[in-house]
C-alpha cells in the first residue's frame, strides 16, 4: 500500500473506452481515483479529452505517447485502452516504470505475448488487473456461487448461445484496425466475447480439449471470424458447447450449466431459472425403470422429479465498469483483493486461440494451447491479408 488519499491515474488510448473510463472518473464515480493525464497518437481525442477534463474543472496533461506519459512522473497508476496487440507491450512498458496497471480486454491477441506479459507483472511489485468488468454482474456472481456450492453436483454439460453481438456493416467500416488479423487478432471472439470466455471458465473451469468450426467473412465483408460453433471437454469428462455470431439480429443469449443434481439456466444475463433433483441422477439411473422414470417425468407418481425456482438480479451494467475501477483503487490504497488480477486474462485468451488452432488445423486441439504453432498460424493469415506471399 501506497501513503496516498487519491491515485493519480493515467488513460492511455482514450477512444470509446477510453474516454468513458474518463467521464466516469470526472463525474466523481470513483472517488479514490484522479485522472491527471492521458495518452493518444490522435491529435484530435487528445484535444477532446483535455477539453472533457478542463470543463470538469479538473484539468489533465495530455500526451502524444504512452511512453511519455509513463515517463512524466504524474500518475501512480494508468489503464490501457488501446487496441489489441498494443495491451501487453504497453502494460510490461507501464510496469518497468513503476506503475500500477489495469488493462482492457483482452488481455492481448496469442498466449505468448500474454504470458510474457505476466512474467514481467509476477516479477513486478505493482499491481496488474484486467477489465473483466461482468466479473461484478450480480446475475454471473449468484450462477458462480450456486456452482462452487456443490449442491447441484458435478459439471456435467456446458452450453452457452450468446448469438446477441449483432454487428452491420458500418461497425466493421468504422476503423481500419477493426475485424482484421493484422489490427485486431480476430473477430467475435477477441471483440465481443473475451467477457464470455472468461465468465465461462471463471464459473466452470477451464476445458482440456477443444474442435471448432469458425466461419471467417460469412456473413460480413471482414477477413476475420464472424460465426463460431465450438465442442469442449473438460478434465473430468463432462462437454460444452459455445456458440456466438455478429450476424443474428434476433439473437440469443442462454447459458446452462447440468450437474448430476441439478441444472442452473440463465437467460438474457438477467433470469436465473434453478431446477434442483430431489434425487441426484446417479440414483435414478440406478433406482427407476423405463416406466418409473416415464411415469416420473411426466408428472404421473404424484412425487417431484425436481423442485424449481426463478429470480432476477438487479442490473449493474452501468456499474460495472465503475466497480472494477473502484476496486482496482482499493486494491492500490487498501490491499483489496482483486476482482480480475491481469494473471487470469490468459484464460480467455487461451480459450479463442484453441478454438482459432483447432478450426484452422482442422482438427481437436488440447489445451494448454500450441503458444508457437498458433502464433506461426496467426502470422501466415496478417500475411495473406496484407497480400503478401
Amino acid at each position: 500500500m501506497i501513503p496516498m488519499q487519491q491515485v493519480r491515474f493515467g488513460i492511455v488510448g482514450v477512444g470509446n473506452m477510453g474516454s468513458a473510463h474518463l467521464s466516469h472518473i470526472l463525474r466523481g464515480n470513483v472517488p479514490e481515483l484522479k485522472v491527471t493525464a492521458v495518452a493518444d497518437i490522435n491529435p484530435a481525442r487528445l484535444k477532446a479529452a483535455k477539453a472533457a477534463a478542463e470543463k470538469a474543472g479538473q484539468p489533465i496533461e495530455g500526451f502524444p505517447t504512452a511512453a511519455a506519459l509513463f515517463e512524466s512522473g504524474l500518475c501512480d497508476a494508468v489503464i490501457i485502452a488501446t487496441p489489441h496487440y498494443d495491451h501487453p507491450p504497453l502494460v510490461i512498458e507501464a510496469l518497468a516504470h513503476n506503475l500500477h496497471v489495469i488493462t482492457e480486454k483482452p488481455a492481448g491477441v496469442y498466449t505468448k505475448q500474454v504470458r510474457e506479459m505476466n512474467e514481467a507483472a509476477a516479477k513486478s511489485d505493482k499491481l496488474f488487473a484486467v477489465m473483466f468488468n461482468q466479473r461484478t454482474n450480480h446475475i454471473y456472481r449468484k450462477m458462480k456461487e450456486l456452482v462452487s456450492s456443490g449442491r447441484y453436483g458435478e459439471i456435467r454439460r456446458t452450453n452457452w448461445i450468446i448469438t446477441d453481438w449483432f454487428r452491420c456493416q458500418s461497425y466493421y467500416n468504422s476503423g481500419g484496425w477493426r475485424a482484421t488479423w493484422a489490427g485486431e487478432g480476430g473477430g467475435v471472439l477477441l471483440n465481443q466475447c473475451p467477457h464470455n470466455l472468461d465468465l465461462w471458465q471463471w464459473i466452470c473451469g477451464m476445458p482440456a480439449k477443444v474442435r471448432a468450426f469458425c466461419k471467417e467473412g460469412h456473413f460480413h465483408e471482414i477477413e476475420v471470424e464472424d460465426d463460431v460453433t465450438a465442442y469442449f471437454e473438460y478434465a473430468n469428462g463432462a462437454s460444452g458447447t459455445f456458440i456466438t455470431c455478429t450476424h443474428d439480429a434476433l439473437g440469443t443469449d442462454r447459458l446452462e450449466i447440468h450437474g448430476d443434481n441439478g441444472k442452473i439456466i440463465i437467460t438474457d444475463s438477467k433470469t436465473v431459472t434453478v431446477k434442483k433433483l430431489n434425487k441426484p441422477e446417479e440414483v435414478l439411473n440406478r433406482e427407476l425403470d423405463f416406466r418409473q422414470m416415464l411415469a416420473l417425468v411426466k408428472g404421473q407418481t404424484g412425487e417431484k422429479l425436481y423442485t424449481e425456482e426463478s429470480f432476477e438480479c438487479p442490473e449493474n451494467w452501468d456499474q460495472q465498469h465503475i466497480d472494477v475501477l473502484i476496486n482496482f483503487t482499493g486494491a492500490i490504497l487498501h490491499g483489496e483483493e482483486l476482482i480480475a488480477p491481469g494473471a487470469e486474462g490468459v484464460k480467455a485468451v487461451e480459450i479463442a486461440n484453441a478454438m482459432f488452432l483447432s478450426d484452422w488445423l482442422g482438427r481437436t486441439v488440447e489445451m494448454p494451447v500450441d503458444g508457437d504453432l498458433f502464433y506461426e498460424k496467426l502470422q501466415e493469415r496478417v500475411k495473406k491479408e496484407q497480400g503478401e506471399h
